[in-house]
Formats: C-alpha cells, sequence, structure tokens
C-alpha cells in the first residue's frame, strides 16, 4: 500500500556516453533530489558519488547475457522503491530514449499511477565520434546519417541496416560489435571497398581505444575487438576527418613501400 505521505516520483535520468562532466546539470541535479537510484552496467560510477550520503543504488545492468534483473523486474522496481522510498532516479547510459528501453520504463510506472520525469542526456552514437573528432554530417561528405543497433529481438540485423547501407549516409552502429564481420560484408555489398569505417570502445572514457580502416581490409581490426567492452561502430567518409584514421593511412602507406 502506498504511504501518502510520500511523494512517489520516478526520473529517467540520461548519464551520458561514459565522460563522468558529460552528465547534463539537469541530471546532476535530479540525481541530488534521489532518494534511491537505480543504475544501468554503462554508467560511470563516479557519477554515483553525486547522490547525499546513504542514498541506496542498485546496480540493474544487463551486459553480455548477463542479466541479475529481467525488464520486468526493474519495471516493478520502479514501482516498489517509489512507493517506498519517494523519488526514484533511474540511471541510463547515454540517452534514455536511444536504445535504452526508457519508453518503456515509463510507460510501465505511469500505468501504476506515479509521476515521472525524463531527463535526456548526452547519445553516445553522436558524442563518442565527436570525441574522436568525427563529425556525422560534413558540407560535401555527409548530410546525414542512421542510427541503428545491430540486433533486433530475435538476433537478426535489422532490416533498415542494408538500406542504411545503400545510402550515402554516416553509419552509426550501436551494440554491433558481435556482429563486426556481418556488418562489414552488409556494407561490402552496397559500399565501394575503400569506405572508412571506425570501431570505438569506452567512448569518451580514459581508456577509450579507436580502431580505423577500410571495409576491404578488417582482418587486423576484426582481431583486436573486445567484444566485452561497450563499442560503437561508425561508417562513412567522415571517419577519414579523424586524425586516427590519417595516422592509420600514414603507416600503412609506409609498409607498403617497404
Amino acid at each position: 500500500m502506498k504511504n501518502d505521505k510520500i511523494n512517489s516520483k520516478v526520473i529517467l535520468v540520461g548519464a551520458g556516453p561514459g565522460d563522468k562532466d558529460l552528465l547534463t546539470i539537469k541530471g546532476y541535479n535530479a540525481i541530488k533530489q534521489a532518494n534511491i537510484i537505480l543504475y544501468d552496467a554503462l554508467v560511470n560510477k563516479e557519477i554515483l558519488s553525486y547522490a547525499n550520503k546513504n542514498v541506496p543504488c542498485i546496480y540493474v545492468g544487463k551486459r553480455n547475457n548477463n542479466h541479475k534483473y529481467s525488464q520486468d523486474d526493474i519495471n516493478e522496481m520502479l514501482v516498489t522503491n517509489a512507493i517506498n522510498y519517494g523519488t526514484v532516479v533511474r540511471l541510463k547510459g547515454g540517452d534514455p530514449f536511444v536504445f535504452g528501453r526508457g519508453s518503456e520504463e515509463i510507460d510501465y510506472v505511469e500505468s501504476r499511477g506515479i509521476e515521472t520525469e525524463l531527463v535526456p542526456g548526452v547519445s553516445s552514437a553522436i558524442s563518442v565520434p565527436a570525441s574522436q573528432g568525427i563529425p556525422l554530417t560534413k558540407r560535401g561528405i555527409s548530410n546525414s546519417f542512421w542510427v541503428i543497433t545491430a540486433t533486433v529481438s530475435d538476433g537478426s540485423l535489422p532490416k533498415d541496416f542494408a538500406l542504411a547501407a545503400q545510402s550515402s549516409a554516416t553509419i552509426v552502429v550501436l551494440m554491433g560489435l558481435r556482429k563486426f564481420s556481418l556488418l562489414i560484408n552488409e556494407v561490402q555489398k552496397y559500399r565501394q571497398g575503400y569506405t572508412p569505417f571506425a570501431v570505438i570502445q569506452n567512448g569518451t572514457c580514459v581508456d577509450e581505444k579507436i580502431m580505423t580502416g577500410a571495409i576491404n581490409n578488417t582482418a587486423n581490426i576484426a582481431k583486436e575487438i573486445d567484444v566485452t567492452v561497450p563499442g560503437i561502430i561508425v561508417f562513412g567518409d567522415v571517419v577519414s576527418e579523424s586524425t586516427s584514421f590519417m595516422d592509420e593511412e600514414i603507416q600503412r602507406v609506409l609498409e607498403l613501400s617497404l
């Protein structure tokens, strides 16, 4: 039974791509209001230190099929904790409405008669490429971009990926490292072999790693990818704007000249 003295509310907060300083001011203020926090795997743990002393922080993350709680469990935890504690902050990596199931959680909480609020976050889809000097759009190079997941509920590639590959737009793939070779094969069907790509892992963090190349030469990079580490893949000519890509190309030319 709900305690009428408690003002129950769930605030979904986007924690940004990894760097704690990319948390928004509104997100910070929401965390300061929290009576309890439920946080995901991709949230920088340093952000939890912004909470008031003795505020419980419960890990509900899901990574690499290691799920302590199902989505149904999490939905119910949001409601139960809002009833018992008051203000629940649901802290999610990136932006809650970009492949974050944020809208599902809001729908469920509201269906139980509890107030909700959304605090958008800095999406990794845009900020992580930017952190490596890759603009998703640039005049004369790319005037649009796709943001797409590599996996739908049945485990297959989404049908839209083929449409993205056929376009001239920049493609940003989230949750795609385990399907790297499959993605490369699909892009090769529609784009030139020298099309640049980048794999960026732990984006915006101190241990950020970028690997770049062309889609016709991926063997070495495929071996380097650690699929247990979060990352994104970017396809398109804009990748050539990155200094990492230019450094790789210089090294490749030097090796060919030997």
